[in-house]
């Protein structure tokens, strides 16, 4: 049992299975709103703070992914539950793209639905990591793993994007080289390397454009900084 009555929508168009659901998330002591089409489900969770959501994705008027993307798009951090009959790989992956935090297949045992619904509660609300990060001339696609500068496409390696990914995510903040070496690297980093200065050096040859400052400014004895770019 939960120790603090949490609010679940439950979002399912099959009555049999809302109810058999509903009736067992209540007696674990969640309270429980239902929602038999798309459309409600995006009227409710707009409307209510729920502290998760258990969307079904075959669901009247717009489906499941539909419903994740809209509630995505409005900026709502719900920690969703997608459940569905569709066990193809590509349909997992299409829901967690389009928001979802976690995938349960049909048919499922309710046991494992309560532990996976514990576990998104307890994590809470995370921050919306937006599929475009811009930082002055830098549009990085963080879905696609692109990255335009001044407007060119340019082609990084993985451990370039994941670098340059990192500082815009770090929204401008110094980053130092032991920070960045412990979220870019793994475990067989040596700390006495200069890896982290030669791939940033690779970076400006990449993203800096002739007239322009450089995109990421090294701030001596603390680290580096993405910066908008200033003409010079």
């Amino acid at each position: 049992m939960i120790s603090d009555r949490m609010r679940v929508l439950l979002v399912e168009d099959e009555p049999s299975a809302a109810h058999v659901l509903a009736k067992g998330l209540r007696e674990q002591s969640y309270a429980v709103d239902v929602a038999a089409d798309g459309d409600t489900a995006i009227f409710q969770a707009g409307t209510t703070d729920y502290d998760a959501v258990i969307l079904d994705v075959m669901l009247p008027t717009k489906d499941g992914f539909a419903v994740c993307r809209t509630i995505r798009d409005a900026g709502c951090a719900v920690p969703i539950l997608m459940v569905t009959a569709r066990d193809a790989v590509e349909a997992r992956i299409e829901g967690l793209d389009c928001g979802a935090d976690d995938y349960l297949v049909k048919p499922f045992d309710f046991g494992e639905l309560l532990a996976r619904l514990r576990a998104l509660i307890r994590r809470g609300r995370q921050p919306i990591l937006p599929e475009r990060l811009r930082v002055g001339p830098l549009v990085l696609d963080t879905r696609a793993r692109t990255v335009r500068a001044f407007t060119r496409e340019v082609a990084l390696t993985a451990k370039e994007y994941a670098l340059l990914e990192y500082l815009a995510r770090r929204g401008g903040d110094v980053v130092s080289r032991s920070d960045i070496a412990e979220h870019v690297w793994d475990e067989h980093y040596d700390p006495m390397s200069n890896v982290v200065d030669v791939y940033v050096q690779r970076l400006r040859r990449k993203l800096d454009q002739a007239g322009a400052a450089s995109v990421i400014r090294t701030r001596r004895g603390e680290g580096y900084q993405l910066v908008a770019a200033e003409t010079s």
